[in-house]
């Protein structure tokens, strides 16, 4: 049973680090693909 709350536990966080990862790197594609759309216009 102790083993299960820790898996439990682990696994929480990484998944919230994941999440946040994923919001940055859409945040970041986002934004290059502005920039790009920027220059193709231009």
């Amino acid at each position: 049973m102790p083993g299960e709350t820790t898996n439990r536990g682990t696994e929480h966080r990484p998944s919230a680090a994941e999440g946040e990862r994923g919001a940055l790197v859409a945040v970041l594609v986002m934004v290059l693909l502005g920039v790009a759309g920027i220059f193709v216009l231009s």
